[in-house]
C-alpha cells in the first residue's frame, strides 16, 4: 500500500515508521490513523521485522494531537459523523500497542493529546531535549482518550497522571524523564541515531523470547502477582521447545554471539 501521511521502511530487521504531516506538526487525521493501523498489520505479518521505531517528520514535533480541522467541519454538518473518526484514531493507537515486537518512540517537539497517546502505546520512549508532553483535553471540554487515562497512571503513578490530565500542564523532556514518562533524554541531533541503536539492540535478541517477555509484562499488569507468576512460568517453559533457546545456550558455551532465527 502506498502511504500519503506516513513513511515506512525497513533496514536490518528494524521497521521505521514516520508520521509525515510536518506542515501541521504531524497532527493525526483520519487518513494517517488508517495508515498507521495498516502499517502495523503489515509489520505483524513480516517475521523478519524484529523491532520498530516510531518518529515524526519535520521540526515541529512528534505529533501535536488529533487534527481538529476535520472535527470542526463534521460538527457543523452532523455531530454523529465524529464517532467513526474517534474510533479510527483510537484504533491507530491500539494497533501500535498491540504490536508483538518492541516499539521505540523517538519523540521531539510536541507530543500532545493523541501524540502523547501514541508515545504511551510504545514500549520505550526516547525524548529529544525539546520534547513537550501534554494532554490538554479537559481545557477543551472533553477527556483524554485512546488509552491516555489508563496508560499514563500505570507508567508515572496516579498522582502525577492526575496532575497532568486535569491541569493540562506541559511537561518538558527533563521532567518527563524524572517522572518516568521517558526512558532517556538525548540531544535533538542524536534522537534518531539513539532510537536506531536501541532498536538494533532489541532486534539482536531472540524474537520469540522478546515477544513472550513483552506479553508477560503487558498481561501481567492486569493479573494478581500469583497469576502473573504462573503466566511467566508457562511462557518460560514454552521457550524450551524453541531452536533459539538451544542456540542461545550453545552460543554461550562456545563463547560466540548467538544467531537467532525466530524459531
Amino acid at each position: 500500500m502506498a502511504y500519503s501521511t506516513i513513511r515506512f521502511e525497513t533496514k536490518d530487521s528494524i521497521a521505521f515508521v514516520t508520521l509525515s504531516r510536518p506542515q501541521v506538526a504531524n497532527a493525526l487525521n483520519d487518513t494517517m490513523a488508517a495508515e498507521v493501523a495498516d502499517v502495523c498489520r503489515t509489520i505483524q505479518q513480516q517475521d523478519e521485522i524484529r523491532s520498530v521505531v516510531l518518529s515524526g517528520a519535520g521540526e515541529k514535533g512528534f505529533c501535536a494531537g488529533g487534527d481538529l480541522t476535520q472535527f470542526g467541519e463534521r460538527l457543523e454538518r452532523n455531530p454523529d459523523e465524529i464517532a467513526p473518526s474517534l474510533t479510527g484514531r483510537a484504533d491507530a493507537v491500539k494497533a501500535i500497542a498491540d504490536l508483538d515486537r518492541p516499539v521505540v518512540a523517538a519523540v521531539h517537539g510536541y507530543a500532545l493529546g493523541l501524540g502523547l497517546a501514541l508515545a504511551l502505546a510504545c514500549d520505550f520512549r526516547l525524548a529529544a531535549e525539546d520534547a513537550i508532553f501534554s494532554s490538554p483535553d479537559t481545557g477543551k471540554g472533553y477527556i483524554p482518550m485512546s488509552g491516555i487515562t489508563q496508560r499514563l497512571p500505570r507508567l508515572v503513578g496516579r498522582g502525577i497522571a492526575m496532575e497532568m490530565l486535569l491541569t493540562g500542564q506541559r511537561v518538558n523532556a527533563r521532567e518527563a524523564w524524572r517522572i518516568g514518562l521517558v526512558n532517556k533524554v538525548v540531544p535533538n541531533d542524536r534522537l534518531l541515531v539513539e532510537a536506531g541503536e536501541l532498536a538494533k539492540l532489541l532486534a539482536s535478541k531472540a524474537p520469540v523470547a522478546t515477544r513472550f517477555a513483552k506479553e508477560a509484562v503487558n498481561k501481567g499488569m492486569n493479573l494478581t502477582l500469583d497469576q502473573g507468576l504462573r503466566l511467566e512460568a508457562d511462557m518460560y517453559f514454552l521457550l524450551f521447545s524453541t531452536r533459539d533457546r538451544t542456540e542461545g545456550i550453545t552460543a554461550f558455551r562456545e563463547k560466540r554471539p548467538p544467531v537467532f532465527t525466530g524459531e
